[in-house]
């Protein structure tokens, strides 16, 4: 019944590949956190439809930063859908270190914050969704106030917008630069032809 086996032909079993029966998840690029869950509610015909709006900012702690808000039926997809929604809406900073360059405040719609720069060392001194904000953009030193609303949104999206103003800024600073380097060019080459 059982085969014999030889001491020089032995029996290799090959083991099976494990089949993997879950997806593999993909890694995210962006590093995501959830500020704001809320349950809202719309009136039909039939009577009330529930769905849930998620607020997500989404960054990798190098420079890029975005805000996401969206709706869905259960809070899985409506957090997929703010990770999108703020993948489209992202901003890259043009500065780099790890505070601000200087002091800024603004205002979007009822929502009023104040952005001001740290020493080294100093850490986030800001709340809520600055703090959220600021800690995903990659900036590590740096002191914020909200003085206008609550709103996690309003105060997401405000800190968003002071922080694009400083690419804004600096922009405008290098053409000006540039403007004059022309400036100083023309006066050379001219100075250069009356000598001739």
């Amino acid at each position: 019944m059982f085969k014999q086996e030889n001491s020089d032909q032995k029996q290799t079993f090959k083991k099976k590949p494990f089949k993997k029966k879950r997806r593999e998840r993909e890694k995210k690029e962006y590093e995501q956190k959830v500020i704001d869950i809320a349950r809202v509610t719309r009136v039909v015909k039939g009577g009330k439809r529930f769905s849930f709006r998620t607020v997500v900012v989404i960054g990798n702690k190098r420079g890029k930063v975005g805000v996401g808000v969206s709706k869905g039926k259960d809070m899985k997809i409506s957090t997929e859908k703010s990770y999108a929604d703020a993948k489209k809406n992202m901003i890259e900073l043009s500065f780099t270190g790890n505070t601000i360059p200087y002091e800024v405040h603004g205002k979007l719609g009822s929502a009023k914050i104040l952005l001001k720069p740290a020493r080294k060392g100093n850490g986030i001194v800001a709340g809520g969704a600055v703090r959220t904000v600021v800690s995903l953009a990659g900036i590590s030193d740096i002191s914020g106030k909200m003085l206008g609303s609550k709103s996690k949104l309003n105060n997401a999206r405000a800190t968003i917008k002071l922080l694009e103003q400083f690419e804004i800024k600096k922009l405008k600073e290098g053409v000006k630069k540039d403007e004059v380097k022309k400036d100083v060019k023309k006066d050379v080459k001219e100075e250069v032809k009356k000598e001739k």
